[in-house]
């Protein structure tokens, strides 16, 4: 299921996340419902990933959210593992990683771990905040991704957002 959500026209961040309208997007192919901003834009990462990726413009700069899920079957993952593994695949990207912060947090009655990163790059600094949930069939990988000067409306945003996930 490499499904994008597409929204429609309009493309940048308001001045306060509460601001942002948010719309429903409950699509049967995906294992939760959530509200996401209206007028963002969906697109596909190519890296195969199940679940909604979008961003708030077309062109750099742009935020970026990503709702992913992964089928657990059988086995049993460990949050800590996925976020080391998560930290190897961004520090092999050639970006420089420092953890913020991190807490154990519940979403849509899932429960799971975030955590903030500054990560540094050729082109400068990012925030992001990554959220694994260990659901009953599936792993999920939630994050917001924004330059360091934004991060603080974007993530506030992303709050909001988080706060209309539901989990089938």
């Amino acid at each position: 299921m490499k499904r994008a959500l597409l929204l429609s026209l309009a493309a940048s961040l308001p001045a306060t996340a509460a601001a942002q309208t948010l719309v429903v997007l409950d699509d049967k192919r995906l294992p939760f419902t959530l509200q996401l901003p209206k007028d963002w834009y969906g697109f596909q990462a190519g890296d195969g990933a199940q679940g909604v990726s979008i961003v708030s413009a077309q062109k750099p700069p742009a935020t970026q959210m990503r709702f992913l899920f992964l089928n657990k079957g059988s086995k049993v993952p460990d949050i800590g593992t996925e976020f080391r593994n998560f930290e190897a695949g961004v520090k092999g990207a050639g970006g420089s990683l420092r953890l913020i912060g991190g807490k154990n947090s519940t979403y849509g009655g899932v429960r799971g771990s975030e955590r903030v990163y500054s990560l540094k790059h050729s082109g400068g600094e990012l925030r992001i905040r990554v959220w694994f949930g260990n659901g009953a069939k599936n792993l999920y990988s939630f994050q917001v991704t924004d330059s360091a000067a934004r991060f603080a409306k974007s993530d506030a945003l992303f709050k909001r957002v988080l706060g209309t996930v539901r989990f089938r």
